[in-house]
């Protein structure tokens, strides 16, 4: 039942995450707490099944640090990728 509050916190913290990143016209506004979300749920999984209890701040902190974290990575890299391969297109049309 408390995974449901590292999940909860997560994608409200993604929401900010998103605001916070460039690129953000590239990029839906669900794409970063989506990311943040299921992130969080699985780090948060793994460690249960390593035996990290809910009283463990350390489970707190890596899932939901975590999962900031890798939404951050993957959503700058899909900006990125898409700023590119748009600049791209824009120069094989000429515009």
């Amino acid at each position: 039942m408390y995974i449901l509050l590292a999940l909860i916190a997560s994608c409200a913290l993604g929401i900010g995450l998103h605001f916070l990143l460039p690129y953000r016209h590239l990029r839906g506004v669900a794409v970063t707490p989506a990311i943040a979300t299921a992130a969080s749920g699985v780090i948060y999984t793994a460690m249960q099944w390593a035996g990290v209890s809910e009283g463990n701040g350390w489970l707190w902190l890596a899932s939901i640090g975590g999962g900031l974290l890798i939404s951050a990575l993957a959503t700058y890299l899909i900006a990125v990728t898409r700023h590119a391969s748009d600049q791209k297109a824009q120069q094989a049309i000429g515009v």
